[in-house]
């Protein structure tokens, strides 16, 4: 993108110092351009932007209820075109919690009807603005306050999730890789109806790291396979878009606090798990 592209994610707003939901969030709205309307909720997203009535969002920006980022988004996406206006992208931000848990039949009904909306979901793994709770998205093993010696749960498929519905575009993408992020953006604007991008986005409170490491993190889970950057197409079409190092996954985990507890057979189980994944998911390609 031009470094003279304005600022639709503006200087001044409240996320943590080296947070990476709000790196991507600005990744997403450089991609998305001027003519976007951008529907978030009350979570970290929310609290970026600020308190009524100043906020840090360059965009039209409407504030939904929780668990409904997907129907508010397909409303309004609705609304435009009866308008005749076909040129305004309609874009959701949803965390893991308000898509994996709380708004999942929502955005279900969303994609089984097709609207026309880009849904990102912005996934740091735990409920993060209420408190570091656990989340169907934390990894086995993780502390949260919610599970203090470690989840006892693997973290749900979302992407196979929504293979499931046959929209007609569904990605990965991590904050280290800009230009893989923006180029699917660019692609889900290209194409009608129901497009996901489930997007890791490190939290330095949440995983206990440095403020610095974000992008370094994300850039470490795709080459241990932990989070592999991959496009499904109509539910059918897989496409790799990164040829993974297959880096062991110790070297993701033994950056972060949320894991520091773990011991040599957790970190064995956690490498089988990434591996049996890692083989089925490259059977699809």
């Amino acid at each position: 993108m031009s470094a003279a592209q304005p600022e639709y994610l503006r200087p001044g707003h409240a996320a943590c110092a080296g947070c990476g939901l709000a790196t991507g969030m600005k990744l997403v709205l450089q991609a998305m351009g001027p003519r976007t309307i951008v529907v978030i909720v009350p979570s970290c997203e929310g609290s970026i932007g600020g308190v009524f009535p100043h906020t840090a969002y360059g965009r039209t920006t409407f504030h939904s209820a929780f668990e409904i980022a997907a129907p508010t988004a397909a409303g309004i996406s609705n609304a435009l075109k009866i308008q005749g206006k076909d040129d305004i992208q309609v874009l959701a931000f949803a965390g893991d919690g308000g898509t994996f848990d709380i708004g999942l039949q929502a955005l279900s009904g969303v994609a089984k009807n097709n609207d026309d909306i880009v849904y990102v979901c912005l996934d740091n793994e735990a409920y993060m603005n209420t408190g570091i709770q656990v989340s169907s998205a934390t990894p086995s093993y993780a502390w949260t306050w919610t599970t203090p010696k470690g989840n006892s749960s693997r973290k749900k498929n979302i992407m196979e999730i929504m293979a499931a519905h046959y929209n007609p575009y569904s990605a990965t993408a991590a904050i280290g890789f800009p230009r893989d992020l923006q180029r699917k953006i660019e692609k889900a604007k290209s194409i009608r109806g129901t497009k996901f991008i489930h997007m890791l986005v490190p939290c330095p409170t949440g995983w206990k790291t440095p403020s610095d490491i974000a992008p370094e993190l994300s850039i470490l889970a795709v080459e241990t396979n932990i989070f592999p950057l991959y496009e499904i197409e109509n539910g059918k079409k897989y496409t790799l878009n990164h040829e993974s190092r297959c880096l062991p996954v110790q070297d993701y985990l033994e950056k972060q606090g949320r894991f520091k507890h773990l011991t040599e057979e957790q970190i064995r189980q956690i490498q089988s798990d990434i591996d049996e994944d890692w083989a089925r998911l490259k059977r699809k390609f």
